[in-house]
């Protein structure tokens, strides 16, 4: 069975022709914007599909999508049908919604966005006209989907803070928040109490939690919502534990006596959870931010096994072998190596300058960087000069969030006069221009590290790799 390339396009023109705000500035809405009762009805009038499914619900300022792959992956190696649901895409939209490691096909799409349109015209003309968004579609579109192919898990990742996020309209069999820091300060609010409140929207009655959340005032936010909802609370080095395989403790380099090819580090840690002792678990994905997020994902699996879920360590390794995850920390090429991470915020500059500085040990290091307003592009460049001896700076092109090269060389300037960076800085106008300046210095000595936003990510990934839907999560479907 197929669909025409035409019935496809319109489906994705109806989603994407909705209220966007992931092309919106912040500027531009608020927490009044995000109304659950509209998704409510939404579900309501297409049957309520989350209602029967078993959902993983997954929150936090960063890492909640490595999580949620690791999770969904470790699932499916056991040999449980496993839906994940998370956002945005990097080079389709059909990346949003998994089975197994592979994306819905354009005719289910197509067959399940005919369906909701039909919902969408009654609430566009009906009373209040609770018009539904484009992310508000897609999430119910997700829940559709799986429902439909009678998945055992759905692993569903929350688009922005939690409490008002279309995803939280759901009665999760247990909640994970990864970390709490500053980003989306405008919707989420500007202290760390504030955003973990809105993080720690997504707990329920009686649901276990289980976070990564480091800081004291973070963790008393938690512990005051989750003692009123009387939902277990398993807060890392407290009552789950990780450590690197023959390393001497968190804050030494991860253990680099196993290597990939091309001399690229393959993780391996222990996890203790409050059920089992873990052991030698790879984690490929690079940095010790993901080993953190593996170790969230590894007590996750073990506590559905402790339900009398029977799912084996081997099962485990096998499918934390085989992630792949897009554009996070992400080897593209490899002479020279370019790297392609979609780090937006302080927490996350500073995540990807730590693996660097861990992982790779090429010292000629050269930065293509775009940026996204609404963002702290000053706090980001300030981590990122110092570790960089060129930089080139550009503008995505897919969405008109970008911030302009020319704010960014004034910006960029302003900088090195106050901390007398000495930084080689150009301009490039577009994300192709920035890679032929690129390759005019490349050498095989020389790492390119592209990031600042998700979309500068994505554009410089499709450039260099072309379209690359089929292989994103598992090697084959």
């Amino acid at each position: 069975m197929g669909v025409s390339a035409e019935k496809y396009q319109e489906s994705l023109d109806f989603l994407f022709g909705r209220l966007n705000y992931e092309r919106m500035g912040s500027s531009k809405y608020s927490t009044k914007d995000f109304k659950l009762g509209r998704m409510r009805e939404l579900l309501k009038l297409l049957g309520n599909p989350q209602a029967s499914l078993a959902t993983i619900h997954i929150a936090g300022t960063k890492g909640k999508g490595s999580t949620s792959a690791m999770i969904a992956e470790m699932l499916t190696a056991a040999g449980y049908r496993t839906g994940l649901f998370t956002s945005p895409h990097v080079t389709n939209y059909r990346e949003r919604i998994l089975i197994d490691g592979c994306q819905i096909e354009p005719e289910q799409l197509v067959e399940l966005v005919t369906e909701i349109a039909q919902a969408v015209e009654l609430m566009d003309h009906g009373p209040g006209k609770m018009s539904p968004t484009f992310f508000e579609l897609t999430t119910a579109l997700a829940w559709m989907y799986f429902r439909q192919q009678q998945v055992d898990y759905a692993v569903m990742e929350v688009g922005l803070g939690g409490r008002l996020d279309s995803t939280n309209i759901c009665e999760p069999l247990a909640t994970v928040i990864t970390n709490i820091s500053y980003d989306h300060t405008a919707l989420l609010g500007n202290t760390i109490e504030q955003i973990t409140g809105e993080k720690a929207g997504i707990i329920k009655t009686g649901v276990p939690v289980i976070s990564a959340v480091t800081q004291p005032e973070a963790i008393a936010v938690l512990e005051a919502i989750s003692d009123e909802k009387q939902a277990p609370l398993y807060l890392m080095d407290r009552e789950f534990f990780w450590e690197p395989v023959n390393g001497n403790g968190k804050n030494d380099p991860l253990s680099k006596d196993s290597l990939e090819q091309d001399g690229i580090p393959l993780q391996k840690i222990h996890v203790k959870t409050p059920w089992s002792l873990i052991n030698d678990m790879p984690v490929n994905l690079l940095g010790t931010h993901q080993a953190i997020n593996a170790a969230l994902a590894l007590t996750l699996v073990d506590y559905i096994r402790h339900q009398e879920v029977c799912i084996e360590n081997d099962q485990m390794r096998t499918g934390m072998r085989r992630l792949k995850w897009p554009a996070r920390i992400e080897v593209v090429r490899k002479n020279p190596m370019v790297i392609i991470d979609t780090a937006h915020n302080g927490a996350s500059i500073n995540a990807l300058v730590n693996t660097l500085q861990e992982s790779l040990s090429q010292p000629n290091r050269m930065l293509i960087f775009a940026a996204t307003r609404d963002k702290d592009v000053r706090e980001m460049l300030e981590i990122l000069l110092p570790h960089f001896s060129k930089v080139i700076l550009t503008q995505y092109l897919s969405n008109p969030r970008r911030v302009s090269v020319d704010e960014l060389f004034e910006l960029t300037r302003s900088i090195q006069q106050e901390t007398g960076n000495v930084s080689d800085v150009i301009v490039a106008a577009s994300p192709a221009d920035a890679w032929l300046r690129a390759k005019e210095s490349a050498t095989s000595e020389l790492l390119i590290c592209v990031t600042g936003s998700f979309f500068i990510a994505a554009e410089m990934r499709e450039l260099l790799l072309g379209s690359t839907d089929g292989v994103l999560l598992t090697e084959s479907c």
